[in-house]
């Protein structure tokens, strides 16, 4: 057996060998790689602001936690995701209320509710009084939430210059609708639509062929998917926000250091913001860039938002303790009922 001289002291060389391993071992376990998925376009903005944050996360942690983004639902859907996030494969998301629907369906009363809020402002309210009680409904999933982020409103985009619910129904458009959701699907084909179910990355080409002529978007995303080349009309309603967040699984995020954790923390709340921002301001000016080439807007008065929204509250009770459970349902409404009453006290 070979002996080496080091520092002093005689040590074998399968013992150097050993000491190399277990050192290496140890390296390796302080190392986090964490695999997120989101449908977000990969080069938009947003996929930039996620980038920065994962620049973030391995300089504050000293290079122990590193991030990996697989953008433009190169992972699936957001069923997909969240699929592979239980399966280990991927170990966090940025995702719209869909994909953390599926998650729990607690959360889409911050989202799903057509027609629901007035403003940006009620839905924030709604959402920071609801938001311990969802992140306490996931983290019994099995996720945890790292920030929440809106996009703005999502408004419908369509093949034909539609404008009241009775056209649409008379027409018997054919709705885009996420795969997978049935409750959608079938709460969607009893208003006399014709629900169609898609992956978001096979929307232009349905547009294209036809199998779809009705899209609700953001904006930004629909400039992104160029929708609006096919579906040249806009229907200026606000129909409902679109709202995400950025979550992690509960067993990596029980790995990382409580140190590790409140570094990646503040960084993730403070991109969930500015994504908030950029995706605000992006959705006004991607309406600009589309009318730029040959997108029709049509404007939503007071009477014709009436009509839209007797329309919407008529499927509140379809959706109630289906697609979303009937006390967080009417905890959305109660919210939005306190706010509007605060908002006139203040007055």
């Amino acid at each position: 057996m070979k002996l080496l001289n080091v520092r002093g002291k005689i040590v074998s060389v399968p013992l150097l060998f050993t000491l190399f391993l277990l050192s290496s071992a140890e390296n390796a376990e302080a190392q986090t790689r964490i695999r997120l998925a989101t449908l977000l376009p990969t080069g938009s903005s947003q996929h930039h602001l996620l980038e920065q944050m994962g620049q973030e996360w391995r300089s504050k942690t000293g290079g122990a936690v590193t991030l990996t983004i697989y953008g433009g639902g190169t992972m699936g859907s957001e069923n997909d995701v969240v699929r592979r996030m239980r399966a280990g494969q991927l170990q966090a998301a940025t995702l719209s209320v869909g994909g953390l629907s599926e998650i729990d369906p607690a959360v889409g009363a911050i989202q799903k509710i057509p027609l629901l809020y007035h403003s940006l402002d009620e839905m924030e309210y709604v959402r920071s009084k609801m938001q311990a009680d969802l992140e306490r409904r996931m983290e019994q999933k099995g996720f945890v939430v790292l920030s929440w982020a809106d996009a703005g409103w999502v408004h419908i985009f369509s093949r034909q210059p539609l404008t009241r619910p009775d056209e649409f129904r008379l027409k018997k458009t054919k709705v885009f609708v996420t795969a997978d959701d049935m409750k959608e699907i079938q709460i969607v084909n009893s208003l006399g639509f014709q629900a169609v179910p898609l992956e978001w990355t096979d929307v232009l080409v349905s547009l294209r062929t036809g199998l779809v002529d009705t899209v609700p978007a953001a904006p930004f995303f629909a400039l992104a998917g160029q929708y609006d080349l096919v579906a040249k009309n806009l229907l200026e309603l606000n129909y409902v926000p679109l709202v995400g967040a950025t979550v992690i699984t509960k067993k990596t995020w029980e790995l990382l250091t409580p140190d590790q954790r409140a570094v990646m923390l503040k960084a993730a709340v403070e991109t969930g913001n500015q994504i908030q921002i950029e995706s605000r301001s992006e959705s006004k000016g991607a309406i600009e860039a589309m009318k730029k080439r040959g997108l029709r807007v049509q404007p939503v008065p007071p009477e014709l938002e009436d009509e839209w929204r007797q329309f919407a509250e008529s499927v509140y009770p379809k959706m109630r303790g289906t697609m979303i459970p009937a006390d967080v349902f009417d905890k959305a409404l109660s919210l939005v009922a306190e706010y509007r009453i605060a908002q006139k006290g203040g007055r």
